[in-house]
């Protein structure tokens, strides 16, 4: 696959979450208020295997489809917040609770946030190889 814009990997990124029963999946465009970014794919999950689950099979896959690696990826000590870094493209997937207790998309509130009916439409043809 050729190099896609930072706006379809965000895209890409939420789908293959969304197939992995990710929870809450939100795509915040941030290009506009911070340099550190254009997007930040935030997801929830239920347990600490959960998450560590997603970060991995994320990171192959895109790996894979789009022969794209991480320019970097932290993980805390007992995955309850997991970070791959894209360069353009930031995903965080938290355990629900740190979701909530640090209310990332509270902080980043003056982003514009990606319509999941969008993120969806843009992959759909890509949908069934993810």
């Amino acid at each position: 696959m050729s190099e896609v814009s930072s706006y379809r990997l965000a895209c890409i990124i939420a789908r293959i979450l969304d197939n992995r029963q990710a929870k809450d999946i939100i795509i915040l465009n941030i290009s506009n208020v911070s340099v550190l970014a254009d997007y930040f794919v935030i997801c929830s999950a239920d347990s600490s295997a959960q998450i560590k689950a997603l970060t991995s099979y994320t990171r192959e896959k895109i790996k894979d489809t789009l022969d794209r690696t991480t320019c970097g990826q932290e993980n805390d000590s007992r995955n309850r917040w997991n970070l791959l870094d894209y360069g353009d493209v930031i995903v965080h997937i938290l355990h629900r609770e740190e979701r909530q207790f640090y209310a990332i998309e509270k902080f980043w509130s003056h982003a514009c946030t990606i319509d999941e009916k969008d993120w969806m439409q843009e992959t759909e043809d890509v949908k069934d190889s993810l």
